[in-house]
């Protein structure tokens, strides 16, 4: 699996890490989910490049990019994506969201619809109830919990993730992931991620109705829907109904269900069915 190359670029006022698998045909800048970072899309851009090159950015507050003390809105991250294409010279890349990722490129192309080429939303971007986000944030508690904490040493930081039953079959890219995360202090090691910045939001996530911007896309676009729950059913961060919408309300969309997939190995586990209709939709 090839590693990234990783540079600096300008968000709007924050330095932005940005990890680049270079390639020839088009250029994808992917947008990650609440606490990750743009190790995530090590497995999909190692698949896509170099026939295409994949750039994926770190978040403001996540990652190796700025953090600071507030500003943690789709709003925000929106600015720093239009910033972060000036600073790259991009004018039209493909936009490729997962998780909160996928609601921030699916404002974006709706509120900057002449700097999108093609919109790729990873199992998120609908309209989906408080009840039903509650219990999605119920079922990533694990995952959440290792923010805030000092544990003894990175074994000690894997072990409950690893027992986490979404992230199952553990494997190297998960390691890659979280190591990448992780920053040396006293006492031993911590996610550089802060709780209060994934409070704030979360908050103004649930402030948004994703529907408003379904009209205003204008890029053709791909839905990819996982099918699996994460650990309770009715957890799914996309149901089949919510993706019905989207198909129906945003212009020229089309929606793949990768079966057997929950909304973490949709990104992190190799899948026949979502290479493929990541490489038709890019043709």
């Amino acid at each position: 699996m090839s590693a990234p190359k990783m540079i600096k670029a300008k968000g709007d006022g924050v330095s932005i890490q940005l990890a680049v698998w270079e390639g020839k045909g088009k250029k994808v800048l992917c947008v990650h989910g609440l606490t990750a970072n743009c190790r995530c899309w090590d497995l999909i851009a190692s698949f896509l490049s170099p026939q295409h090159k994949i750039m994926a950015m770190d978040l403001r507050g996540r990652g190796l990019s700025d953090s600071p003390s507030s500003g943690y809105s789709v709003e925000n991250h929106c600015k720093d994506i239009l910033a972060l294409l000036d600073d790259q010279g991009l004018e039209r890349p493909v936009l490729m969201g997962h998780s909160l990722g996928a609601y921030i490129s699916l404002a974006f192309a709706a509120k900057h619809p002449r700097r999108v080429d093609r919109l790729i939303l990873i199992d998120s971007g609908g309209k989906i109830p408080d009840a039903r986000m509650d219990k999605f944030f119920a079922s990533i508690k694990p995952s959440l919990d290792r923010l805030g904490k000092i544990f003894p040493d990175f074994e000690s930081y894997l072990a409950p993730l690893k027992q986490a039953p979404f992230l199952k079959p553990w494997s190297s890219l998960f390691e890659t992931y979280f190591r990448y995360e992780v920053e040396e202090v006293n006492g031993g090691v911590r996610s550089r991620i802060r709780r209060e910045h994934i409070d704030e939001e979360s908050t103004n996530l649930r402030k948004i109705d994703a529907s408003q911007f379904y009209s205003k896309v204008v890029a053709p676009t791909l839905i990819l829907r996982a099918t699996k729950w994460l650990s309770a059913e009715d957890d799914l961060l996309l149901p089949q109904e919510v993706a019905e919408q989207m198909v129906r309300e945003i212009p020229n969309a089309r929606n793949v269900d990768v079966e057997g997939t929950n909304h973490y190995s949709i990104v992190f586990q190799p899948n026949e069915i979502r290479d493929q209709a990541l490489l038709d939709f890019l043709k």
